[in-house]
């Protein structure tokens, strides 16, 4: 019997985004209530509130997708549909990846693109166009599954920081 075939989200970005930041596939929490990042467990919102000095773990769903677009960043996911039984990267198969180039070409502001977590990586570099000035990095995930402690990848997410700073 073959795994349940599952859907990403909507991209969550406005055109003037500086940075966009690229998860693999929602799991089960987040497409349960259709959210990104929604199993509380999950480092997402805490990272991301530390890089740009806010509180996101602490509002509504609504209310944090608005901080980060006040911050001018964008997130979506590098798989549009994919077979998972759990919501473990590794359980993932039959990917169809998402265009990021196509969504790319729209964001004219754009300086970087930062990938959440290994799988995010490995799928989204082979999707993404030639960058000129657009700096890609990789990041460590920041589901619980990654039991690399919350303090040392909040170290390497503050890479982020050079997107944000004006100039």
């Amino acid at each position: 019997m073959p795994a349940p075939r599952h859907a990403s989200f909507a991209p969550q970005v406005d055109p003037d985004a500086r940075l966009l930041i690229l998860g693999s596939l929602p799991g089960a929490r987040s497409l349960a209530d259709q959210q990104y990042y929604a199993h509380p467990t999950n480092q997402f919102w805490r990272l991301v509130g530390a890089v740009i000095g806010q509180p996101l773990a602490e509002g509504d769903y609504p209310a944090r997708l608005a901080m980060l677009r006040a911050a001018k960043i964008g997130i979506w996911d590098v798989i549009r549909t994919a077979e998972r039984r759990a919501s473990s990267d590794s359980e993932i198969r039959q990917i169809e990846a998402h265009d990021l180039a196509a969504l790319i070409a729209k964001l004219p502001e754009l300086r970087m693109v930062a990938f959440n977590g290994g799988t995010a990586a490995a799928i989204g570099r082979q999707q993404l166009p030639p960058l000129d000035g657009i700096a890609v990095i990789d990041l460590p995930s920041s589901s619980a599954a990654n039991t690399r402690s919350f303090s040392a990848k909040k170290e390497q997410w503050q890479q982020m920081r050079q997107a944000l700073v004006n100039e």
